[in-house]
């Protein structure tokens, strides 16, 4: 009965971590992570359909290569819902995608 006892005891050791992490790993962890948080907010950025390429407008919810590629056809778009207006997207994909995408303006040349 002792070697059992003994056996589980080490059994539970060898399969606990054998360390733990001490305050400079942990705070460079820490760092680490909100270092690599902007890079989380810019692909969180709306995408823009005057300027995404087809393959990127393929990525959204209810937007396949033909619907990207008749997204592509269409620009410029003065407003994103023209999408649903120029009959390029169903008003429901649009409900999906409204908050994932922009349609930025060029500026105007100078004269």
């Amino acid at each position: 009965m002792k070697r059992l006892a003994t056996a589980v005891l080490a059994a539970a050791l060898l399969s606990a971590p054998l360390y733990a992490l001490d305050d400079k790993q942990a705070k460079k962890d820490v760092a680490t992570a909100t270092a690599k948080a902007p890079a989380a907010d810019a692909k969180s950025a709306p995408m823009d359909i005057n300027t995404a390429t087809a393959k990127q407008l393929a990525t959204l919810d209810g937007i396949g290569d033909a619907r990207s590629a008749a997204i592509v056809k269409g620009r410029p778009y003065k407003g994103k819902d023209e999408l649903v207006e120029k009959k390029i997207i169903p008003q429901d994909v649009y409900d999906k995608i409204k908050d994932k995408i922009i349609a930025k303006q060029k500026p105007e040349a100078k004269k």
